[in-house]
């Protein structure tokens, strides 16, 4: 099941946020992330907010209506930021499975954030898709409506892997899904996990050649986490299967690295890597650099100014708050400067432009050469560029690196 929301202030029915949040608004990028929590099926490692249709029933919110609900958290958003938001850099729309409502409607919910906001001219607008999930058709409507980008969940080349992560779609299909993003004309990114409980290293291996063979513009790679909760929990629990190995992981991290980079994708951020510096997502650089960004959807989270909120989950309660005139926020923190400093060092430091050394306080720059001196921090980068950059082992041990940054 979907984890727990986290605990916060009551959040004002209004949704209104303090002045203080919203000074600096006029010179800080925006983004909105829209949540779908639609799903066909939930796969079995799966904790992300979502919902197959059977266990929504008949009232609130559903595929066809969902749109309608999004749409009425803009007017919300516009309302709250005011006239002195500036235009959306960038738009993402994760699920769940996004492309489950109609092409029309995807584009309808970017219709609604141009019309309320505008978007720069260069904005990115990305749409996470399974490759069942999409047509030539679907995805040139997509294109046509302002998409730019199509993140899709490949997850593995090797159907015992598929079957483990009870993902449903058909491995052939993902090739056809890259070749009708890319004829459609928007980048295209592919989604893979290893880890998975019986993943040889030679399976691995297999899933990235294929990702590569697709020449796509960009690769995310993650390690297979077991969430609370989860089926996949269970099982682990049970004994059923194996639960993922430290050691095995790191040997998959290596290798997809060796493999990517000797294919011309660079990384730039832990977990992703990119053809070039046009083919980052720069809506998850948003994040990582302390951006604005508003969520849009049951469970979504939002930053303004220093103030976070997050949704009630369930969609049903999420369409009857808004169709109410209430704002759909569960809960609110505000970060204090304390917080904040942890959070860059935290997110900074994983990308690869670095974290400014001078950004950090006095123990962590004091650390800094500890960190070079273990093979964990580049020295070039933070000697002549005066800026922390993991190595390959750092960005293995990057929990690691960030401890000994912050460590009092």
């Amino acid at each position: 099941m979907p984890s727990a929301l986290p605990d916060g202030d009551p959040a004002p029915a209004d949704g209104l946020l303090p002045e203080s949040a919203l000074a600096t608004l006029g010179t800080t990028p925006l983004s909105f992330y829209v949540h779908v929590p639609f799903c066909r099926v939930r796969c079995g490692y799966c904790d992300f907010n979502t919902y197959t249709i059977p266990e929504l029933g008949l009232h609130g919110a559903s595929i066809d209506t969902y749109a309608d609900a999004a749409l009425a958290e803009l007017d919300l958003a516009a309302t709250v930021l005011g006239s002195g938001a500036p235009a959306v850099s960038t738009v993402f729309v994760g699920g769940g499975t996004p492309t489950m409502l109609r092409s029309a409607d995807l584009v309808k919910v970017v219709s609604g954030i141009r019309e309320r906001f505008g978007l720069t001219d260069d904005a990115e607008v990305t749409t996470e898709a399974n490759p069942d999930s999409v047509t030539p058709g679907s995805l040139d409507e997509l294109a046509a409506g302002g998409f730019t980008r199509v993140s899709l969940g490949m997850q593995s080349a090797v159907p015992h892997v598929l079957r483990t992560l009870e993902r449903t779609h058909d491995p052939a299909n993902v090739a056809r899904a890259v070749a009708a993003t890319k004829a459609a004309g928007m980048q295209v990114s592919v989604d893979l996990i290893y880890g998975t409980p019986g993943e040889s290293v030679g399976d691995w291996r297999r899933s990235l050649e294929a990702a590569i063979a697709l020449e796509p513009d960009h690769i995310s790679a993650y390690a297979l986490v077991v969430e609370e909760g989860t089926k996949l929990a269970a099982q682990v629990r049970r004994g059923d299967v194996a639960a993922p190995d430290d050691d095995d992981e790191a040997d998959k991290y290596e290798l997809a690295d060796e493999l990517l980079t000797a294919a011309g994708f660079g990384w730039y951020e832990v977990s992703n890597w990119a053809r070039s510096r046009a083919a980052w997502c720069r809506h998850n650089v948003a994040y990582w650099t302390g951006g604005n960004w508003w969520g849009i959807g049951p469970g979504a989270h939002s930053h303004v100014g220093g103030v976070r909120w997050w949704n009630v989950k369930h969609p049903n309660a999420y369409a009857a708050r808004l169709a109410s005139g209430a704002s759909p926020a569960h809960a609110r923190e505000t970060l204090d400067e304390g917080q904040r400093y942890d959070e860059r060092v935290l997110l900074g430091s994983r990308i690869v432009d670095g974290l400014p050394v001078e950004d950090l306080g006095a123990r962590g720059r004091t650390a800094v050469a500890g960190l070079v001196a273990d093979g964990l921090v580049e020295g070039v980068a933070a000697v002549r560029d005066r800026r922390l950059v993991l190595t390959r082992r750092g960005r293995l041990l990057a929990d690691t690196v960030v401890h000994r940054l912050l460590a009092s």
